[in-house]
């Protein structure tokens, strides 16, 4: 699945993947040998009467932090049994990922204890005996299973590890056996790879890979397992700097593919893994505004490609002989206005993830020997967010397994059979009080200064009329055609059962309604998206949704941008904002060509060397260079002092316009001591994390943070304890 994840640069400015992914939050089960973090925190320091309240500093959040902190953690307890995919099934055992690392369970002896495969203990120690620097040496490692590969006979298992101090991945390649104790130490551990991204077996002695080098992905290895350990030999290599390489495998394990993404142009090279000489070939050259996906049905290619009216994304198919854009048939086109997400091919069907014009998730089957049948499977109204399972090497089934959640409902598991059209519950409680909760889920339209109606997802406990004094929370990102991150999250059930609205704003840039919503707010249509998120903030305060006094922003990465330009333009309609890695200075950070995201950023953001009119729009909105004396709203930005993607420089400067900005208004205008002064908090955590530490307890203290700081400055009373049901 994730056909569509392929063709989004992993190296952007993007968070693709929850906070807090619940899989590694059954915290009771971790061991963790991250010993300490340096942890340095910066408010605001400004002079005068009134700038005087500016900043406390964040002891004057810590009590109420604390108080958080143990109510994220009762929460996370309280949802550690959620569904998820977390299991890998192979032929004869089930591999799962526990604290200390990754184990087996035999299916055919389910009474046996589980078996480790992988200590990740050893890892860490091999770490610490390798030449480290001492800065380096200080500091103990803890290592998080980022994901898992069976080769096709079960004979080896790799897995890629991550740690909060490194962007790179670490690539552990182990032979696996019939059950027994394994070697003590690190002798079962045949091969060890350094800075891998993805991988994929071809057969049980050959594995494919590419490599991150400073946010970059251009080349692709082969790996070839032998008696006397292991032979690399390179595939491939990317010359354009703002292209981006992964390998994937189809689900039927048939082709592994080559994909060669940028912003607006895809190629694809196949590997046939039953052929024996496993050597690449093109499916399409790429040019300018091409993208497409492959997947694999029968010696047919299933392609889906943005070959549809006003390009946006169809299905069709080609032989695998002729597989060149000349050969490809049309198969499938979605009506208007309904925006194709993802792809699978689940036995003759091929299965599309849309969001329909009203912003609901649903299935579209379509019979690939008979696309005239096709049909779709409504999915609950309240879905936001799907997950599909990666077909296991025993998944015989032709059955498509995934989970649909909101932000404050608890992921569902369902199994849907194409054949049948018969889509089935995993869960017996999915219709039950505390899977759904008696929430709302709203689905409201604002109409921009252009006329484009804007999709607001609005979560709330009361009837939309009763809204006017309760806390607002508007999250928004619009940018790398992606959509808004919607997949359950504790803390946003937390605060709507404190009686919070949550505001989504979809804004343009996004990838909620198509191909299209992305080009419309691309580098000189950025402003668009800043028009946006104002019509939105507009569109709720109308309909009777909170108010200025109690309404905060909430944005990650890129987000920062729409949320800074429009606080410098109205902060009169915010009173706080938390972002986290906000990329709040794009004019300096795309002048320099030499970090590493700005070259293949100027699809996104602009070319300041090659085009003049770039840097005017630029200048118009971004954040850091637009900034001016007036009271903004209170700001938590939590930065990390590793992240490649956002330099910290970008951030501090950022920090400190804002603070000598509101120095100035107090300064110059005396009458606006009757204002709410401001506190400008920017906490800098370690690692080189873009999404934050895997750690969870740094983790809890950052979100129990954010939560302080919004009660704080909205001024809200500490929310009701819960009583304790008596048994």
């Amino acid at each position: 699945m994730a056909a569509l994840s392929s063709l989004l640069c992993s190296s952007a400015r993007l968070v693709t993947s929850p906070r807090l992914r619940f899989c590694e939050l059954a915290v009771c089960r971790r061991i963790t040998w991250l010993s300490s973090s340096l942890q340095r925190c910066y408010t605001s320091n400004t002079s005068g009467t009134a700038a005087d309240h500016l900043s406390s500093g964040l002891d004057r959040y810590k009590d109420l932090q604390n108080y958080f902190k143990r109510r994220l953690r009762s929460a996370y307890h309280r949802f550690s049994d959620i569904p998820d995919h977390s299991v890998i099934c192979g032929q004869h055992h089930d591999y799962f990922t526990e604290g200390d690392g990754i184990y087996r369970r035999d299916k055919r002896q389910s009474d046996l204890e589980p078996e480790q495969v992988l200590n990740l203990g050893q890892v860490s120690e091999q770490e610490e005996e390798a030449g480290l620097d001492n800065e380096e040496r200080m500091q103990r490692f803890q290592w998080t299973v980022q994901r898992i590969r069976l080769s096709p006979q079960e004979k080896h298992l790799a897995a890629t590890l991550r740690t909060d101090h490194r962007e790179d991945l670490r690539c552990v390649v182990v032979r696996l056996g019939k059950r027994g104790p394994l070697p003590q130490g690190p002798a079962h551990v045949v091969f060890t790879l350094d800075k891998v991204f993805t991988f994929e077996w071809a057969t049980d002695e050959v594995m494919f890979y590419t490599t991150l080098e400073g946010l970059r992905c251009n080349r692709v290895f082969r790996l070839d397992l032998t008696s006397s350990g292991g032979r690399i030999t390179s595939v491939y290599e990317e010359t354009h700097p703002d292209v981006f390489v992964e390998v994937a495998l189809s689900r039927d394990r048939r082709i592994l593919s080559i994909n060669c993404n940028s912003r607006t142009t895809s190629e694809v090279l196949l590997i046939d893994t039953v052929a024996s000489h496993l050597e690449p070939f093109l499916v399409q050259p790429r040019q300018l505004d091409l993208l497409y996906h492959v997947e694999h049905w029968r010696k047919w290619l299933i392609i889906l490609a943005n070959t549809g009216p006003g390009q946006e994304y169809q299905v069709v198919q080609a032989p695998l002989s002729k597989p060149s854009i000349v050969s490809w048939m049309p198969l499938f086109s979605p009506a208007p206005g309904t925006a194709i997400k993802d792809m699978d091919v689940v036995g003759d069907h091929c299965v599309l993830v849309a969001r329909t014009p009203a912003g609901e998730l649903v299935l579209i089957v379509v019979p690939i020997p008979c696309p005239r049948k096709a049909y779709t499977v409504q999915l609950p109204s309240w879905a936001c967010a799907i997950t599909i399972k990666k077909a296991d090497m025993a998944d015989q089934r032709n059955a498509l397994e995934f989970l649909v959640s909101s932000p404050v409902h608890l992921p569902v598991p369902y199994c849907l059979f194409p054949e049948d059209g018969l889509l089935v519950s995993g869960n017996e409680d999915a219709s039950s009080p505390e899977s759904l909760g008696s929430y709302t889920t709203s689905r409201l339209e604002a109409c921009s200064q252009d006329g484009t109606l804007v999709p607001v997802t609005l979560f709330h406990t009361l009837p939309v009329e009763s809204l006017r004094q309760v806390p607002l929370l508007v999250h928004v990102y619009g940018a790398y055609g992606q959509d808004l991150n919607m997949e359950f999250c504790p803390e946003k059930r937390l605060l709507l059962e404190q009686g919070w609205a949550l505001a989504y704003c979809h804004i343009r840039g996004g990838g909620e309604r198509g191909l299209f919503w992305q080009r419309q707010a691309r580098v000189e249509g950025k402003q668009r998206g800043v028009e946006d998120l104002q019509a939105c903030l507009h569109h709720l305060f109308t309909l009777g949704v909170s108010c200025p006094s109690l309404t905060a922003f909430t944005a990650c990465s890129a987000g920062a941008v729409p949320v800074g330009a429009l606080c410098n333009r109205h902060p009169h309609l915010i009173r706080a904002v938390t972002l986290q890695a906000p990329f709040v200075d794009v004019l300096g950070t795309m002048e320099d060509p030499s970090l590493p995201l700005t070259l293949e950023d100027r699809e996104e953001w602009g070319n300041l060397v090659g085009n003049p009119k770039h840097r005017l729009t630029i200048s118009s909105y971004c954040p850091l260079h637009n900034i001016t004396p007036q009271c903004y709203p209170s700001f938590l930005l939590t930065a990390y002092s590793g992240d490649a993607r956002v330099p910290l420089a970008g951030v501090l400067k950022y920090v400190e316009r804002l603070k000598d900005a509101i120095h100035t208004h107090f300064t110059l205008k005396p009458e606006s001591e009757c204002e709410p002064a401001p506190n400008i908090v920017l906490n800098i955590q370690s690692g080189a994390n873009h999404l934050g530490p895997e750690d969870f307890e740094l983790k809890l203290e950052e979100e129990a943070l954010k939560l302080a700081f919004l009660y704080t400055e909205l001024g809200l009373d500490r929310p009701r304890t819960p009583r304790r049901r008596k048994r």
